[in-house]
């Protein structure tokens, strides 16, 4: 057989090897969406709560300085406090404003929390990823987490973080990638839309910040959205993640025994006085390659798909069940 034979049998060998790699691909892009969907429904009916892969979403920053929110904290774990600074227990909470099982989580312990906060027993950090805009492609993970850490520069961040999950759209549709929607949803808040929110939303003000955020979640070693630590304990491990509203409290008021609760004024709830205009962002150093946060400890979620796990009979439980591998970076 002639070189020249032999070299175009070895080329179509490849391109035929290359057609199938991407159809395997196409195929398991199909099948994630179609698991995706059969989870979020079978959690529906079993008043569970899902837990999403991580995935790194779009990371990348041209700007070597990173915005921080009025009194969110920069460095290497980026997050947004509410809830009186010197309460004496802290919930940690990373979470996508995109992702199903965090807006599950945030309907049913969203009243608990608040009263946790609101009588001095609790504050909380909020970190924020993007996880499905790096899953299904998009910008609404990170164009609601800008909105939101414009509504804290405002005093309003609880607010507009409950409202956003209140409002979220099917993880397939990108609707909080619309920043006139996402200024439309502010104005259901009084005093929340100024000149000063409007520009923040339209100009990404902190998108960096957001980005800076995600890299810490990807590089945390937690798996999933939403991720709850309880002054530093995950709850996932907490009767195998099927604990309630009431266990939340009776953890935090155990954990709170002989203590006083805080009292100073609880940042981003909405109950500050007016901040007046909105200052310049304060600004950090030239964004580094992130550490790994506290408690980097995996999860112990199962990694496949598609298993949403049976009916719970708590009222109210949190199942995390794991999504699966995404085509793309994981959420």
């Amino acid at each position: 057989m002639s070189q020249n034979n032999q070299d175009g049998k070895s080329s179509a060998r490849e391109r035929l090897q290359a057609q199938r790699e991407k159809e395997k691909a196409r195929a398991r892009r199909g099948r994630q969406a179609i698991v995706a969907g059969s989870v979020v429904a079978a959690l529906v009916a079993a008043g569970g709560i899902a837990l999403w892969a991580t995935s790194s979403g779009d990371d990348s920053s041209n700007d070597n300085e990173v915005a921080v929110p009025k009194q969110a904290s920069g460095g290497d774990k980026p997050a947004v406090p509410v809830g009186a600074v010197d309460a004496p227990s802290t919930l940690t909470v990373w979470e996508d404003f995109r992702c199903p099982a965090c807006q599950q989580f945030e309907t049913t312990f969203r009243k608990a929390v608040h009263e946790l906060e609101d009588s001095g027993q609790l504050k909380s950090e909020y970190h924020l990823a993007t996880i499905i805009d790096g899953n299904v492609g998009g910008q609404g993970s990170r164009n609601a987490a800008n909105a939101a850490l414009c509504a804290q520069d405002a005093g309003r961040f609880r607010d507009y973080h409950d409202l956003l999950y209140a409002s979220q759209p099917p993880e397939q549709q990108d609707k909080f990638a619309d920043k006139k929607y996402l200024l439309q949803l502010a104005g259901k808040i009084k005093g929340l839309v100024t000149p000063a929110f409007t520009t923040c939303v339209n100009d990404g003000t902190y998108d960096n910040f957001v980005a800076k955020s995600n890299s810490a979640f990807t590089s945390s070693g937690y798996r999933g959205t939403p991720t709850i630590l309880l002054n530093g304990k995950d709850l996932a491990n907490v009767k195998g993640g099927r604990f309630t509203p009431a266990d939340l409290k009776k953890m935090v008021r155990d954990a709170n025994k002989g203590k006083q609760p805080g009292k100073a004024s609880p940042p981003g709830t909405g109950k500050q006085g007016n901040p007046g205009k909105q200052g310049h962002p304060e600004k950090q150093g030239s964004s580094e390659q992130q550490g790994k946060p506290g408690h980097p400890e995996k999860q112990g979620y199962p990694e496949q798909q598609g298993n949403p796990g049976g009916p719970v009979k708590q009222q109210n439980p949190v199942q995390p069940t794991a999504p699966g591998q995404p085509a793309a970076p994981v959420s």
